[in-house]
């Protein structure tokens, strides 16, 4: 029996999962060369994706105005992958926003959880 090849989207989820872990573990370097290994624009796409995903998720756990600004840097960020739709060099720069944002909102959840405790205290949606 042979397992299934991974597909896309987990591959991109399973890279930002990667990415994340080495930069917590202070490993800059490594997790750079991570998000220059995706060569072509349907990879950065499906890295990019994993970003959002993850991203999406924990923003969904953060109080209502770091929600809300969270909310609208996805937004930004989709127009930035919108307009470089093309070009595969503009896609990387947003692929790196996009890791950027992932490391932002996972610190500040963190944060909020050490202030503030469970998101299900501040009333994050579907928490608790």
């Amino acid at each position: 029996m042979t397992a299934e090849p991974e597909s896309p989207a987990d591959s991109g989820v399973r890279l930002a999962q990667e990415y994340l872990r080495l930069v917590q573990d202070d490993r800059p370097d490594d997790a750079e060369a991570l998000l220059t290994a995706p060569a072509d624009a349907r990879e950065l796409v499906f890295a990019g994706a994993g970003f959002t995903a993850l991203a999406r998720r924990t923003g969904r756990t953060l109080p209502t105005a770091m929600r809300a600004q969270a909310s609208t840097r996805q937004v930004r960020l989709g127009q930035l992958r919108d307009a470089n739709r093309g070009d595969v060099e503009g896609l990387r720069s947003w692929l790196r926003e996009a890791a950027e944002e992932l490391v932002t909102v996972t610190r500040l959840a963190e944060a909020a959880r050490l202030r503030l405790g469970p998101p299900s205290s501040y009333g994050a949606p579907g928490a608790g």
